[in-house]
């Protein structure tokens, strides 16, 4: 099939890319002209293992291409808008400015019968409302929510866990057949399909993204009781996780989540919930997010309380800068927010990321980073581990132990073995444990 995708950035990239590995023929469009030279030379502008090969190999077969020009959209049966909605500058609910732009540049090259398809995560509503204004087009409008999880988004997109279709009940057989042309691979190896109404698909992601937040913030307010009463939160998680009506996944005390999504889409949802006046529906997740935000400060507190009460001129090195690992993204991150933390209160932070820290640098130029993780330990007076990387996973205590001039670890992930590091003389501080 002909395929355009609005948006190039993560969601669009990746979306454009894979839908060209099965086959469909691609064209990629957005505004941003650098980005467009670096995807059209087969160059990533974000860290995604197994983008790169994908996207040679697309671009390799004539079957993707790139532009800035929203009139290169003519003639393609579906039309996938998968631009960003982050936070709005004024209040907590999404900004829509490029969903609804990606619509108007799109608009004057629909012809009847193209099928316009929305992958953003947007507030209930949204699609009745853009179906609204592509009817006189005599195109229609699906609403095809996306479940990517960074670092996994190739895999979530080619073979992912469900398929969701937001269609209209006037043309629902039609749009199905549609989209199931378009998902033939995933339909075919048994891929779970819900097709459902616009405003359920709408609500699948946030209520998705809602329960995983609350489930990580339940066991950080788990962590917050443990440290006072001396019980283990990791063993607690694991006693509690056998359960299979809860389950063991997302129940990793730490110093919270982070992103582009999680954070940014339960503030949103709250603020729609209160524009529909069914604000107490959903008001549990303003204490979800307050409980994330704390741990961040938490984390801080440990580390001044090591020292006396006083981290000015202390070097302290901060391993992580990225929200979660196999990602470069530092939209929101926690890790990125704890070494800004400690270098507002004086201390000399030395941070490590294998990926983020470019990103970084460009937003926070007052931080200081380290191109290896020895260099950022060296001489360091304290350890904060805050983003899981493998190769901080698999720190030796006793040759780390050689590298520092304190041996005193924060592990804001819970990744490391505390008997382990404490058996080579760290003084090893835990989430909750």
């Amino acid at each position: 099939m002909k395929l355009s995708v609005f948006g190039c950035g993560y969601l669009g990239a990746v979306h454009a890319a894979a839908m060209a590995s099965l086959g469909h023929e691609v064209v990629g469009i957005d505004p941003d002209a650098t980005k467009i030279a670096k995807l059209s030379a087969g160059q990533t502008p974000f860290f995604e293992p197994g983008l790169p090969e994908i996207l040679a190999s697309s671009l390799g077969s004539g079957r993707l291409t790139f532009t800035t020009d929203p009139a290169a959209a003519a003639g393609a049966d579906v039309h996938f808008i998968g631009v960003g909605t982050p936070q709005r500058r004024d209040g907590a609910g999404a900004d829509m400015t490029y969903v609804n732009q990606a619509v108007a540049d799109l608009l004057p090259h629909l012809r009847p019968g193209a099928l316009v398809v929305g992958k953003s995560t947007v507030p209930v509503g949204t699609a009745a409302r853009l179906a609204a204004t592509v009817a006189p087009t005599g195109a229609r409008l699906a609403w095809n929510p996306e479940f990517l999880r960074e670092g996994f988004a190739i895999k979530d997109t080619i073979e992912p866990d469900r398929l969701v279709y937001g269609v209209a009940p006037d043309t629902k057989d039609e749009d199905t057949a549609i989209l199931d042309a378009v998902y033939a691979a995933a339909i075919g190896a048994g891929t779970p399909r819900i097709v459902t109404d616009y405003a359920t698909a709408e609500l699948v992601k946030v209520a998705a993204n809602s329960f995983l937040a609350t489930k990580i913030s339940f066991i950080n307010a788990m962590a917050e009781i443990a440290e006072v009463t001396g019980a283990d939160v990791t063993q607690l998680a694991d006693a509690i996780g056998h359960d299979a009506r809860i389950g063991r996944r997302f129940l990793n005390a730490g110093v919270g989540f982070g992103g582009g999504c999680l954070p940014k889409d339960i503030r949103a949802f709250t603020a729609r919930a209160e524009e529909l006046g069914r604000g107490e529906s959903v008001a549990f997740l303003k204490q979800v997010d307050e409980i994330n935000l704390r741990r961040r400060q938490h984390v801080v507190d440990l580390v001044v309380s090591s020292f006396g009460g006083q981290v000015f001129g202390h070097r302290v090195a901060v391993l992580g800068l990225a929200f979660k690992p196999d990602s470069d993204d530092i939209r929101d991150s926690p890790a990125l927010d704890v070494a800004v933390r400690l270098k507002g209160l004086g201390a000399e932070v030395i941070s490590h990321d294998p990926e983020a820290m470019d990103n970084a640098r460009r937003m926070h130029p007052q931080l200081a980073y380290a191109d290896t993780v020895d260099a950022a330990l060296d001489g360091a007076e304290a350890v904060v581990v805050v983003t899981e990387w493998k190769q901080y996973r698999q720190l030796d205590p006793r040759e780390t132990a050689a590298k520092v001039a304190r041996p005193v670890i924060f592990d804001g992930r819970n990744v490391l073995d505390p008997a382990a590091w404490r058996a080579e003389g760290w003084t090893y501080t835990g989430m909750g444990r």
